[in-house]
Order: structure tokens, then C-alpha cells, then sequence
């Protein structure tokens, strides 16, 4: 049942397949969306040209039916009276023609952004199949398409026989109406028709769009296995993560290592923490870790400080406050400086004892080395 459950199309789609899908060229659309909002903008640009329009409709008509006598005999004077007019036509009409445009070129912003893709023009052999086009014309889909065009229809085609119904008197009007009146009534009856219809597909794109964008990432759903395997690519295999930084955190305690000889004491606790310090008057403004452990690598950094003759100092308090508070490469904290200035000049102590053994004592270790309040996470409360 598990692997059952893996394999089906259950979950959302990534961001990653969506983006990838968008690469393709597949995008959710809907032509009942295009269309409306074609007959939108031409009923709006309709709506506010209307008056000019209508009147340059009218003189084009009459400049149209009318010419000289000339003109009737003269090729010439025929052909430059055609061509005004055509240019006056196109004049007329191009401002719906340019709303038209602009509306096409906005409406896939609607549905999600506008997107250019290259490989939605290559040619593609398996749309050519004939019987997987079989299998696509009889699919739920292609009835579910088509009884969305049989509604559409009935609906557009209900919205205008009842325009034409409450419309007919001044339809049948115009045929006694002068051309100034009669181009006015038509334009307002033309109006009506397209916001009529405007209204009626307004009702098909609220079902439609909702219904198209459910569809398209319906069909991009992916199965649980696939959103492992996209994890795995793109956040890389886990095993894999997991060996690279055990070999990071082996190279990183390898080169902590190399540094315990160079070391001018390690504080222990002292079997449980060890804590390498170096200090440089000269380049350093406080002490610097250059090692810590605990355990296993507590006692790694004592056996390497034992070989290279690197004094060690028992501080339980020190070296907990030291671990707990401080980082490998970082200087000790300002509250620690106190504590660790016995440490160093025990060590200077040291140096001078092993410079000059003769005659002199072996120093003396610090008894008790206090640290501030609250930086001993070992302390008793």
C-alpha cells in the first residue's frame, strides 16, 4: 500500500516542476478569457470613441456614395479617392484594432505572466500520433470541453436573441432613419449588443478560469517519490551530505591538531576538556584558542601537547568556562582575562625554569585559578 500511495499523483507541485513548465511553454490558459477580453477592450474603446467614430463613419459613407462626374471618367481621380478612403477606414478603426492588441497581449498576465518559449514552437512527432489523438478526442477532458462550448453557446446565443427582441423596433427603424441618425442609433445599438454580450461571456470566464487553473496543476501533481527524487537533486543525496561533512569536520579537527604543538599551554580539566592557548605580544591583543576537545579529542590534544613538551595545567573551572565560552581561531573573552594571565605567567615561569634550570625551583602551579560568576557551566548552583 505504501509504495502504492508513493507512485500516485497525490501532491502539489513544486516550485521547481512549475518553473520548469513554464520553461516548456506550458502555461494555464483559457480562450474564454482571451475572448472577453477582446470584446472588453473593444467595447471600451467603442465607449469612449463612439461619438467620433459614428460621425467619421458617416462622412466616410457620404464621401463614399458621392463623386463628380470627372470621376466617373478619369481612372486616376478614382483610384486617389479609393485610397483616401481606405486610409480614412483604417484611421476609423484603428484605435479598436490597437485596444484589441493590447488586450491579447495582457491577458496571459491574468492567467499567471506572460512567457516566451522557445521549445513551444519545436516540432513535436508525438502530437502527431494519430491514436494517441484518438485517445485525446474521447477523453474526459475533450467532453468536458465540449459541453462547455454547448453551454457557451446556448448562453451567447440567449443573450442575443434577447438583445435582437428588445432591440428589434429601432433595428427596424433605422431602415427609415437619415445616415447622420441612423449610423447614431446603430452605434448605440451595437453598444448594447457588445455589453450584453460582454456580460454573458463574464459568466463563462468566472467558471472557466477557476476550473482552467485547477486543471493545469492538476495534471503537474507529482507523487511523493518524485518530490524525493527533486530533493535529492537539488539538495543533494543525504548519505552523501552527511560523509562530506564528516570528512569537513576530519579536516577541520586535523588542522586543530597541527596546532597544538605550536601551543603555549593546554588547560585541562582534566579528563574531560582540554584547551590549547597561544599568545603573541607582539601580533595577539589576548590569547587565542587554537584547540579544544573534549573526551576522545580532550585526550588527543593532551598526548600530542605531551609529545612536544607543551605544558598542561589542571584548571577545572578555567577550562570548562574556556570551552564553553570561547571558539577555535577567537581570542579568550575580556572576562577571562584575568584568569588566563595566571595561566601565562606560570608558563613564563616555566620558560624561565627550563632556560635556566640551575639554581633555581621548579614553579609552582596556580592552586586555584577563579573564574567570574555564571561562565562555569560545571559550577554548582
Amino acid at each position: 500500500m505504501a509504495e502504492e500511495s508513493d507512485l500516485e499523483r497525490t501532491e502539489a507541485a513544486s516550485e521547481r516542476r512549475l518553473e520548469q513548465a513554464r520553461e516548456d511553454g506550458n502555461v494555464p490558459h483559457s480562450r474564454e478569457l482571451m475572448a472577453f477580453m477582446v470584446l472588453a477592450a473593444g467595447a471600451g474603446a467603442f465607449w469612449v470613441l463612439g461619438g467620433w467614430m459614428a460621425q467619421g463613419a458617416a462622412n466616410l459613407l457620404r464621401h463614399g456614395l458621392s463623386f463628380s462626374r470627372n470621376a466617373a471618367f478619369d481612372s486616376a481621380v478614382m483610384n486617389e479617392s479609393a485610397l483616401s478612403l481606405t486610409v480614412d477606414a483604417f484611421t476609423l478603426v484603428g484605435p479598436i484594432f490597437l485596444a484589441i492588441i493590447a488586450s491579447i497581449i495582457a491577458t496571459p498576465f491574468v492567467m499567471g505572466g506572460w512567457i516566451f518559449s522557445p521549445k513551444a514552437f519545436q516540432l513535436d512527432f508525438m502530437r502527431m500520433d494519430p491514436v494517441k489523438g484518438l485517445g485525446r478526442m474521447f477523453s474526459w477532458q475533450s467532453i468536458a470541453e465540449l459541453v462547455k462550448a454547448i453551454l457557451k453557446a446556448l448562453l451567447i446565443g440567449g443573450v442575443l436573441y434577447w438583445v435582437v427582441r428588445h432591440e428589434q423596433d429601432r433595428l427596424f427603424a433605422l431602415l427609415a432613419q437619415p445616415i447622420e441618425t441612423g449610423l447614431t442609433s446603430f452605434s448605440q445599438v451595437l453598444f448594447f449588443s457588445f455589453v450584453a454580450l460582454i456580460g454573458g461571456l463574464a459568466v463563462i470566464v468566472a467558471i472557466d478560469v477557476p476550473f482552467q487553473l485547477w486543471q493545469y496543476h492538476d495534471r503537474l501533481k507529482m507523487t511523493r517519490e518524485e518530490l524525493k527524487k527533486e530533493a535529492r537533486e537539488s539538495e543533494g543525496d543525504p548519505q552523501l551530505k552527511a560523509r562530506i561533512r564528516s570528512q569537513q569536520r576530519e579536516m577541520a579537527r586535523s588542522r586543530m591538531m597541527s596546532q597544538v604543538p605550536k601551543a603555549d599551554v593546554v588547560v585541562t580539566n582534566p579528563t574531560h576538556f582540554a584547551i590549547a592557548l597561544k599568545y603573541d605580544g607582539a601580533s595577539m591583543g589576548a590569547p587565542v584558542v587554537v584547540a579544544k576537545g573534549m573526551n576522545l579529542i580532550a585526550g588527543r590534544i593532551r598526548e600530542i601537547a605531551a609529545e612536544n613538551q607543551v605544558p598542561q595545567l589542571e584548571a577545572p573551572p578555567l577550562a570548562r568556562a574556556l570551552y564553553r565560552h570561547a571558539e577555535v581561531g577567537d581570542q579568550i573573552p575580556a572576562s577571562l582575562f584575568a584568569a588566563v594571565a595566571e595561566v601565562m605567567a606560570w608558563v613564563y615561569q616555566m620558560n624561565e625554569f627550563a632556560a635556566n634550570a640551575a639554581g633555581t625551583l621548579l614553579p609552582t602551579p596556580p592552586a586555584l585559578i577563579a573564574v567570574p560568576e555564571g561562565l562555569d557551566p560545571g559550577a554548582p548552583e
